[in-house]
């Protein structure tokens, strides 16, 4: 619903689902066969490896490049308003409400994968990606991810302005905010919760006693939501006031952080979490010292320059 809400005003959108269940393209209006055909991006991992290297000294070959891999001098950048080589391979434009939104998808767990690889090899891609991503002010990516714990396997957490926690008001979906607050409060994410299937006062006094100053808004029963879950989707101008207040909310609350961002921190912990994989497995898996891809003087942000 928020992509849609961004789409409709007509703001730049790169929509990712990095979510272990895939239904991010059906939720956007895709029927089943267009959202199977998507390309899934660790299909074009090596692609994607050979394009973000671009003349980096640090890295000797794509083949060397992990998950975590931070950019450095002579790296390509990837930017929300332009075309390259893998939105070409790994984007697909949707259309929405007169907007459209560039989509991208990890691909769903297959048979194959069972047994030999765990999910978190499949949003490798995506963390690669966000890792040389640079957007500006009114410039939105928006990335739907695995909840709870199953988050901290990688360092993706910490790659946003803002973390919205869809919670119900329940003790199980109190319990999951708990715990991704638990586990990100050393890595200053900001983190706000939404608050989902609120009924009534008694709901809404649950999520605000167990989440405080957390809770930004709530989103109530929707028959909007009921028609777009079966497949017919309403124009989104049709969606209740009440939920068209809750987008307009994440909207200006989303704006609110883009200032705040600090460009060293963000750097800093790609590097922490780099300097960990590599130290954990890259180094063995890849033969290759991992920590020399490091470029200690380079800092992502506005000003990063990207190599031809």
């Amino acid at each position: 619903m928020f992509i849609r809400h961004l789409a409709a005003e007509g703001a730049p959108v790169v929509a990712v689902d990095a979510d272990i269940n895939q239904h991010l393209g059906a939720a956007l209006g895709l029927d089943e066969a267009e959202a199977a055909a998507l390309p899934a991006m660790g299909e074009h991992l090596p692609l994607i490896k050979d394009y973000l290297r671009g003349a980096n000294p640090r890295i000797a070959s794509a083949e060397t490049m992990i998950k975590t891999t931070p950019p450095g001098a002579g790296s390509r950048l990837l930017r929300v308003c332009e075309d390259n080589p893998v939105y070409d391979a790994c984007a697909r434009p949707v259309e929405l409400d007169g907007g459209a939104v560039r989509l991208m998808v990890t691909g769903p767990f297959t048979d194959a994968d069972l047994g030999v690889a765990c999910y978190h090899s499949k949003t490798g891609a995506v963390e690669l990606c966000l890792n040389h991503l640079v957007d500006g002010p009114g410039e939105y990516v928006v990335v739907d991810m695995t909840a709870g714990s199953d988050s901290f396997a990688s360092g993706m957490f910490t790659r946003f302005d803002i973390t919205f926690l869809v919670a119900e008001p329940t003790r199980k979906g109190v319990s999951v905010y708990r715990q991704y607050k638990e586990y990100a409060r050393d890595f200053d994410v900001v983190l706000k919760v939404v608050g989902n299937k609120v009924q009534g006062p008694d709901d809404l006094d649950f999520l605000r006693a167990e989440v405080g100053d957390d809770l930004l808004v709530t989103v109530g029963h929707s028959d909007w939501v009921r028609a777009m879950e079966k497949g017919r989707p309403p124009r989104l101008s049709l969606l209740e006031e009440p939920n068209r207040h809750a987008l307009r909310l994440l909207h200006t609350t989303v704006d609110a952080t883009y200032p705040l961002r600090d460009a060293e921190r963000y750097t800093r912990q790609m590097v922490h979490f780099h300097l960990k994989n590599a130290r954990s497995w890259g180094n063995e898996r890849t033969g290759a010292d991992l920590a020399a891809q490091v470029d200690p003087d380079f800092v992502l942000g506005e000003r990063a320059t990207a190599s031809a």
